[in-house]
């Protein structure tokens, strides 16, 4: 099979554009890339790729498709790996699934939580909302979903030995969990990981061990997102 030819519109500070950079180094795919400037109204070039104006957009052989988590399940459908099993088996099928309710759990019920703490106007709002997003993550059993009974030995999904299409969807957003606590950037809370340690530890640690792969961490560049969205939020604030 001839190697596709891949286009990935993206800008590196974008957590949903991460996903599909996630998923191409792990499945070791080569492409081309083309940084959009997400600080000025796109170029009508660009909007007639993607009318949304919106990042990631992949062009695979020459068919445009957008949106983040349609792009990374793409690309992991297109190259059977281990980030998901074929859907054409039972087994396959129902892992799928778990990874679905497990994502869909993670994206609406425990990320709204870290952007509230990021709008936050007081130290207590802050605190509040941080408390909320740990909360979030017990009241939603997310640690049984990461491990649930007779998966599994390996740190990642179901017990997974390589990162699963779990983790490529969620693995930009844990990279900012486990810094934008810190004083300079002061959008969680800095108790974060004090109380994630302390509920949920065994979330902290998948999240940990994710957040050290190769393949999340490659585009990272944590003093520059930091800085640019404690300045973002201050400004949207204001």
């Amino acid at each position: 099979m001839a190697a596709p030819k891949i286009i990935l519109y993206t800008n590196h500070l974008c957590p949903w554009a991460h996903r599909a950079h996630i998923a191409l180094k792990e499945l070791g795919l080569d492409y081309e890339e083309v940084i959009i400037d997400l600080d000025k109204p796109r170029e009508p070039w660009y909007l007639e790729i993607n009318p949304r104006g919106l990042v990631p957009t992949i062009s695979y052989n020459g068919t445009i498709i957008p949106e983040s988590a349609i792009v990374t399940q793409l690309l992991a459908d297109a190259h059977p790996s281990h980030l998901v099993p074929p859907s054409n088996t039972p087994e396959g099928a129902i892992q799928r699934a778990h990874i679905s309710f497990f994502v869909d759990t993670f994206i609406s019920k425990v990320l709204p939580h870290s952007f509230a703490a990021h709008r936050a106007n007081t130290d207590e709002e802050r605190s509040a909302a941080t408390l909320a997003l740990v909360e979030a993550i017990e009241k939603n059993n997310v640690e049984s979903l990461l491990y649930p009974e007779g998966s599994g030995s390996g740190p990642f999904f179901r017990g997974a030995e390589k990162i699963t299409l779990a983790e490529a969807l969620t693995g930009s957003f844990l990279l900012r969990f486990l810094s934008l606590h810190k004083p300079e950037y002061g959008l969680l809370a800095p108790e974060l990981p004090e109380l994630l340690e302390k509920r949920v530890p065994k979330f902290l640690s998948w999240a940990q061990k994710v957040v050290a792969q190769e393949s999340v961490n490659y585009i990272w560049d944590e003093k520059v997102v930091g800085e640019r969205s404690a300045k973002k939020w201050k400004g949207a604030k204001a």
